[in-house]
């Protein structure tokens, strides 16, 4: 190398630790950004949570106020004019910009899973989709589960047969204590227990319906009627009970009429609140009215509503 010249390293040194020093900054500026990014992500994320679960409490609280009113109308005299009665019809009312859908039915317009006659369950699960064969196995395997011995009926399923199919747990050999129990009776898939859930009780412990009442999955079930015969009573109940009037029972209902003279004071309230955000919830309630003036009702069953 000849005399006076060098390489850049030699001649600068200082230039490139300043480069090094440069990349350093630009590298911890990145990282610092990186982190800042990732705070702002997780404090939005945070805030939406928040926001969200907000949302549901205040519906929910909403949806709960709904069932309170409805307690409120049926522990008023049935002479009251004003009297929100419990024939199955949507009542709609506002509270704090929210809007607030609630439906009143007596328990006995349901089909109790304990008391109700063989042919009601079974046509319900004919209803449903089921034929001949699946409907009475079902039906069998709900009778197995009910009853108190270990016997199975001729299409049943009692201890041993859940046993073999390695489920964790055996009849009851007891009554349900909620419809929800029902899910557990072998061959009651999901999108079943969907079908059959909102015509279910246990709490009616009659062995019929008041069919001037009943929803129309209800009057499905009779045995050898047709969804014209139904639509067309729901027709006419519905003309009834808007002019004030008294409905007349369903005349395919004979042999498994229980009446409104069978009514057990037990009542299903399901409240649909829309907050002013548009989140939902849905509430739902069985309550007894009782004669204690200090405790009006007691309530049986609380629980989320589905959809």
């Amino acid at each position: 190398m000849r005399p006076g010249l060098s390489t850049p390293l030699q001649g600068n040194p200082g230039r490139f630790e300043r480069g090094i020093a440069l990349i350093l900054v630009l590298w911890v500026i990145t990282l610092l950004t990186v982190i800042a990014g990732s705070f702002v992500y997780g404090a939005r994320s945070t805030a939406l949570v928040a926001g969200n679960l907000v949302s549901i409490a205040k519906a929910r609280a909403l949806a709960d106020a709904g069932i309170h009113r409805g307690l409120y109308e049926l522990v008023k005299p049935e002479s009251d004019g004003e009297r929100w009665k419990a024939d199955g019809r949507t009542n709609l009312f506002s509270l704090d910009d929210a809007e607030i859908r609630l439906v009143m039915r007596e328990e006995s317009a349901k089909i109790d899973l304990n008391t109700a006659h063989d042919d009601l369950l079974r046509g319900l699960l004919l209803s449903a989709g089921q034929d001949e064969e699946q409907a009475n196995q079902i039906l069998d395997a709900i009778m197995d589960w009910r009853d108190s011995d270990d016997l199975a009926r001729s299409q049943g399923a009692e201890r041993d047969r859940y046993e073999a199919m390695g489920l964790p747990y055996i009849p009851a050999n007891a009554p349900f204590l909620t419809v929800d129990e029902l899910q557990r009776v072998i061959g009651v898939t999901p999108s079943l227990y969907r079908k059959l859930a909102d015509a279910l009780t246990v709490f009616s412990t009659l062995p019929g319906i008041n069919s001037t009442l009943a929803p129309r999955q209800v009057l499905l079930a009779l045995p050898n009627v047709t969804e014209e015969e139904v639509d067309a009573y729901l027709v006419q109940r519905e003309e009834m009970l808007a002019a004030g009037q008294v409905p007349l029972s369903f005349p395919q209902a004979t042999g498994f009429e229980a009446g409104a003279a069978a009514a057990s004071q037990v009542y299903n309230l399901r409240s649909i609140a829309k907050a002013s955000d548009g989140t939902q919830f849905v509430r739902e309630a069985v309550a007894k009215l009782a004669q204690d003036p200090k405790q009006p009702f007691i309530i049986l069953l609380w629980q989320e509503g589905r959809p």
